[in-house]
């Protein structure tokens, strides 16, 4: 069980660093219908895990509340929100594509900004694969082994077009390409981090489970509707990343209920 966690919660540190090294093989920056492509598709796959992946297996572990199943499910979540619009106050950092950054005033580089950008919302990412594996470590009956390695899976092929969004507009700034390279891994090492320490809290998780399930739910969307979703939408044929949008929702949540 030890060795099945500890690959799922590096796969999507992999799916990043994979994703990052895009920057050795592509010599622009990538296109704006590409961006709003990939970042639609990373929206998708993030919908669809809050909901069949965090949200559901909250509800269900928290059925012997009957009529009050959801309540958890609606604390955790509003929880997960309202601590990333603390953090989106408390960090300076600047979107893709935005000339003005967001948070305290600050005397970083952009591309330091934009690397923090992606870092934040990698955070619920590494907290909703750590929670899931704390759940299956536990032995929670809701949270397989399948379970746990489809989210670990979805979130990996959406954090790969991440890679690549932070890494090549990196390059694009004047970094050279290692340098590039390291800022799109460094981005999604918060991951593994924040998985690891959800685990080894595995004792204090258990009865707080559907709590932090929702919790991390919370936070993904947070991140989809606050970021992405806009990023998707700007400049013509944003149907592109609507149309990816719901291939990356597809994706994982055929991932879920095929492999959970």
């Amino acid at each position: 069980m030890i060795q099945d966690a500890f690959w799922g919660i590096l796969i999507p540190f992999l799916g990043t660093s994979l994703g990052a090294g895009c920057v050795f093989f592509l010599k622009n920056s990538l296109r704006d219908g590409i961006q709003r492509a990939l970042t639609g598709f990373a929206a998708g796959v993030m919908v669809a895990a809050s909901v069949w992946s965090l949200l559901i297996p909250a509800m269900e572990q928290a059925v012997d509340l009957g009529r009050l199943a959801f309540f958890p499910a609606a604390v955790g979540f509003w929880l997960g929100i309202l601590f990333l619009l603390l953090l989106d106050h408390l960090i300076p950092h600047l979107h893709q594509n935005s000339l003005q950054a967001e948070g305290p005033k600050s005397q970083l580089q952009r591309t330091t900004m934009m690397v923090l950008a992606v870092t934040l919302h990698n955070i619920p990412e590494g907290m909703a694969v750590g929670v899931v594996y704390a759940g299956y470590l536990a032995g929670t009956a809701q949270i397989t082994a399948a379970g746990a390695l489809a989210l670990s899976l979805g979130i990996a092929i959406q954090n790969f077009p991440e890679g690549a969004i932070i890494s090549m507009p990196l390059r694009a700034e004047g970094m050279k390409k290692s340098r590039a390279f390291w800022g799109g891994v460094l981005s999604g090492i918060v991951e593994p981090i924040g998985a690891v320490l959800t685990i080894l809290a595995a004792g204090i998780v258990v009865p707080a489970l559907p709590y932090l399930l929702s919790f991390a739910a919370g936070a993904m969307l947070y991140v989809v509707v606050e970021e992405l979703i806009p990023e998707m939408s700007q400049g013509q044929h944003s149907n592109v990343g609507t149309v990816f949008f719901a291939v990356g929702f597809s994706v994982m949540m055929v991932l879920d209920v095929a492999l959970g």
